[in-house]
């Protein structure tokens, strides 16, 4: 299958980051989202970033423009249609995603390959509301999607054997890695990762260690480059949280029930760096621990 041409579903953090790495590996890109203002503010991180590799060296002032020139944006998801790989990259909810897969099949091309960047949720599930099950997939890139090194490559039940090898090589065209997993709940990264994040929100919870003292604690002690609550905080809290639950449920073992004070967070909008309060308050020149 020759991948020339990829669509985006979703332009935030994680769809501009795609488009990125995927305009600068020599791909066609169009990207779509709900809002003009969203596409608009996508392309223009997308140029700050790649001007910040510009600015270190790291490609050549040329890259970028015709990086930049591969990028188009549509508000109709139909659009996407003719493209030869689509990656969603939409909210993490299973409802939300199920919706726009089952707009997108009436207009695409038999040949077209279905994808999902979820961090979570089934893909085989995902993909029984598709037209084309064998060729879906799980494709989940790491935030920052430019500097981050690995994508999970995620088998359905259906996936074919043709449809992993050419994400596999695409994924090696983009100059990352890939690792290859079973659709299990949270898949391999976020089942090891994420209940690490909740233990240390329920150390927090039961007053073992203060915000400081345990992301002090892991950084130090274990050599972690951010400790799990500003990892949080990053992530996003809603998305532990809801990446918590389909552990909980899918798993059905309370070693996985999400800690209460996490989910005290996520009702009260505090849910990290994009709110500007989660473990931190990031309001002020330094962020400072809300406990």
């Amino acid at each position: 299958m020759g991948i020339q041409s990829v669509g985006i579903v979703g332009a935030g953090q994680m769809g501009n980051g795609i488009a990125h790495v995927f305009a600068l590996a020599g791909y066609d890109v169009l990207m779509t989202d709900v809002a003009e203002d969203s596409l608009t503010r996508a392309l223009a991180v997308i140029d700050r970033n790649i001007e910040r590799q510009v600015a270190r060296g790291k490609i050549p002032p040329v890259a970028k423009t015709a990086a930049l020139a591969r990028i188009r944006t549509t508000l109709k998801l139909a659009d996407l249609g003719q493209c030869d790989l689509i990656i969603e990259a939409a909210t993490e909810r299973e409802t939300v995603k199920q919706a726009i897969f089952e707009d997108l099949v009436p207009h695409l091309k038999p040949t077209t390959i279905l994808t999902s960047n979820t961090s979570s949720i089934s893909i085989t599930r995902l993909a029984s509301r598709t037209d084309r099950p064998e060729k879906f997939m799980g494709f989940h890139f790491m935030n920052p999607v430019p500097v981050m090194q690995l994508v999970e490559l995620i088998r359905g039940i259906a996936t074919d054997q043709e449809t992993w090898e050419s994400l596999h090589e695409v994924v090696k065209k983009l100059g990352k890695t890939a690792s290859s997993s079973e659709d299990f709940p949270a898949f391999i990264v976020n089942r090891i990762l994420m209940p690490m994040i909740n233990e240390a929100v329920y150390t927090l919870y039961e007053g073992v260690g203060s915000v400081k003292s345990i992301d002090e604690s892991l950084k130090l002690g274990a050599n972690h480059p951010m400790g799990p609550l500003e990892l949080a905080d990053f992530i996003g809290l809603d998305t532990c949280l809801s990446i918590m639950n389909v552990l909980h449920e899918g798993l059905a073992d309370t070693k996985y029930r999400p800690c209460p004070l996490l989910t005290k967070y996520v009702e009260a909008g505090w849910l990290g760096r994009k709110t500007q309060r989660g473990f931190y308050d990031y309001r002020g020149d330094v962020p400072v621990p809300t406990r």
